[in-house]
């Protein structure tokens, strides 16, 4: 059974940098594909920013160029590097995997303007 554990949240000021974590418990993580998403308060969730089994990316427009998801096949980890935060980064952030539809509990991303 896959579980997904993110950290990393914090409060921090637009213009700063957060690395999100989410630690991943179960088989076959190489064959996962991942994928961040978040969700605002009154907004539906969206997907942020993907990797695939083999590396691959995509991410919604608005955060091209300022974050930046990875993973450590070694260590069972996928990584989302945010940078030049914003206001309207803030959210509550999941790690999922696309592979067995399993999310994580979330991790709050706070940015102050």
């Amino acid at each position: 059974q896959v579980q997904l554990r993110e950290s990393g949240g914090d409060l921090v000021q637009t213009g700063g940098s957060l690395r999100l974590s989410c630690a991943f418990s179960g088989a076959f993580f190489i064959i996962n594909n991942m994928g961040w998403y978040r969700q605002a308060p009154g907004k539906q969730r969206e997907l942020v920013a993907a990797i695939n089994s083999v590396g691959l990316t995509n991410y919604v427009d608005s955060v091209k160029g300022r974050f930046t998801v990875s993973r450590d096949n070694a260590k069972n980890m996928v990584y989302l590097q945010m940078n030049s935060l914003k206001p309207e980064d803030s959210s509550i952030y999941y790690c999922k995997s696309e592979t067995t539809n399993t999310w994580g509990q979330g991790t709050q991303v706070t940015v102050s303007s």
